[in-house]
């Protein structure tokens, strides 16, 4: 083996001496750089708050500004059931907005600030980025409500480990949305975070962060974002009022009815109007629901982490049981959540 000479040694020190330098400064270029990308994203992004609040259901979330005017991209979510919900921005200012319009089957809502000769920072969708698998991003979000006010929002580092479509649940059911999706390498998908963005690191907007969902073959948490190309079009019908929801109507024909609210002792006040909400009008006596300690004037919220938005949705719901399923159904009884579940038996 040849030993090396002085000269030699010399030189591989000096190597790698100005390799450790490149490395500090390629660091030091990468942090600037991620600062000047924070200032110019805070601005333009959003705090969420509304409906929620009590139990596990959280009331924030996050979206971004698409127009000056004030409309707001976000994902669709239970924080958006109220009429109007709270935008905070990055300077602590808060205004109140509503919902203009929704499209369940992509998970995506459009806000628009109430008031007029309002101006306000905001992404040009047009010139939002595709990226390729090993691409580093910065995911930005309200996760676990770390910002109320004027703080700065949270800031992951990630890579885009995959492109792919997206094939998850909440709880026993199935998402809408089953369009391509970014899987990011970072705990991105939190509570919170639902409407916030990822971002490439040359400063453009790239995807809109999910709600927290399982992978239905895996059961695992995801975290995942989808790609603005998928939104865009939408997103700017919406705004301009030319959107016609894609979302069909189920053919009450087609639905299953293989359970009913009274096969649980359920009595749900009279479906008079289109959306009669979910109150329980009395509760039979020896019943599951009894034995369950439902009450009287109990509102139902979720069943199975569907939201229920009526008497109708509720039967839907429950008609699509089978025997052997656990029912799981969320109660609002006055100012507190109330959990009940129930084994689903076989009829006879």
């Amino acid at each position: 083996m040849k030993r090396r000479t002085q000269s030699q040694t010399d030189r591989m020190m000096w190597i790698c001496l100005c390799a450790m330098l490149l490395c500090g400064g390629a660091a030091r270029a990468s942090a600037q750089g991620v600062e000047e990308i924070t200032r110019h994203v805070e601005p333009r992004m959003v705090k969420i708050f509304g409906a929620g609040g009590l139990r596990n259901l959280h009331h924030y979330s996050t979206g971004f500004f698409v127009t000056a005017e004030g409309h707001i991209a976000t994902v669709w979510s239970h924080v958006l059931d109220a009429d109007e919900v709270t935008v905070v921005l990055s300077n602590g200012r808060s205004h109140t907005a509503r919902v203009l319009g929704a499209e369940p089957q992509l998970d995506l809502a459009v806000l628009k600030v109430q008031g007029e000769d309002l101006q306000f920072p905001h992404f040009d969708l047009k010139t939002s980025a595709t990226a390729m698998p090993g691409a580093r991003v910065l995911a930005y979000s309200n996760m676990f409500k770390v910002a109320a006010g004027d703080e700065p929002m949270s800031i992951l580092h990630g890579v885009i480990a995959a492109k792919t479509r997206l094939s998850a649940r909440r709880g026993a059911y199935e998402v809408p949305y089953n369009g391509p999706v970014y899987i990011v390498d970072a705990i991105t998908n939190n509570p919170g975070s639902g409407g916030g963005l990822l971002m490439t690191w040359d400063g453009r907007p790239l995807a809109m962060i999910g709600k927290e969902l399982r992978n239905t073959e895996s059961n695992t948490w995801i975290n995942y974002a989808i790609p603005l190309p998928e939104l865009s079009e939408v997103i700017e019908q919406i705004v301009t009022g030319n959107y016609v929801s894609k979302e069909k109507a189920a053919d009450p024909a087609d639905l299953p009815n293989r359970y009913s609210p009274l096969d649980f002792g359920l009595v749900m006040v009279p479906d008079v109007v289109y959306r009669t909400p979910a109150f329980v009008d009395r509760v039979l006596p020896g019943s599951t629901a009894e034995i369950a300690e439902v009450r009287e004037g109990d509102l139902v919220l979720f069943v199975n982490d569907r939201l229920i938005h009526s008497c109708k949705t509720l039967a839907q719901e429950i008609g699509a049981l089978e025997a052997g399923d656990e029912l799981t159904i969320v109660l609002r009884r006055e100012n507190q959540l109330v959990t009940v579940r129930f084994d689903v038996p076989r009829k006879p």
